[in-house]
């Protein structure tokens, strides 16, 4: 159960800007990327270190009580970082492209529910009894559950503020570039 949680957690809950693009490119599209990928790097790693906590903390004959712990702290991080890159976007403003009004205001959306989701996790996590092992894993599969949801909901407005010109923008910037490479759970 523990093993599903950190590879559902891996699969769909890192933000991945999965940008490429090598075109000429437009100066104010090029500033717009840049102020995002700079404020997003971070908060990537913050996310990353949360999922390799939640890893670490698989195994079989890992306590609740410290799987508890950090899944809860994992989980705070996350809402954080989404948070956090949800005003990094907010803060931008609108990427100068045909659209691009629509497509910011839905990916800070879609990052600030994100981030709620997340907090509801934490409160999920500090909640289960940690005293009784069968409610503690049935308790870690509802989470679960959450998360894999979470992850299939998680980043369509993010696809659409990426796609195009600005896909390719962000592409350009180191900082994104650097984003792109996440931690994977085993099996």
């Amino acid at each position: 159960m523990k093993k599903k949680l950190a590879a559902t957690l891996s699969g769909g809950a890192v933000l991945v800007l999965a940008l490429s693009g090598c075109s000429n490119g437009n100066k104010d599209l090029d500033a717009w990327a840049k102020s995002v990928c700079d404020s997003v790097q971070p908060q990537a790693r913050k996310i990353g270190s949360a999922n390799a906590a939640i890893q670490q903390q698989t195994s079989d004959t890992s306590k609740p009580e410290d799987v508890q712990k950090t899944d809860a702290q994992a989980f705070q991080d996350m809402s954080d970082a989404y948070e956090a890159i949800g005003s990094a976007v907010g803060k931008a403003g609108a990427p100068p492209v045909d659209g691009g009004d629509k497509k910011q205001k839905d990916a800070v959306k879609e990052l600030k529910d994100t981030a709620a989701s997340y907090a509801d996790l934490k409160k999920q996590v500090d909640g289960l009894d940690t005293k009784d092992q069968a409610k503690f894993a049935d308790g870690l599969n509802d989470i679960a559950t959450s998360l894999d949801k979470l992850g299939k909901n998680g980043n369509d407005a993010l696809a659409k503020l990426e796609e195009g010109d600005v896909g390719k923008s962000m592409g350009r910037q180191k900082t994104c570039q650097k984003v792109s490479a996440t931690p994977t759970a085993g099996t």
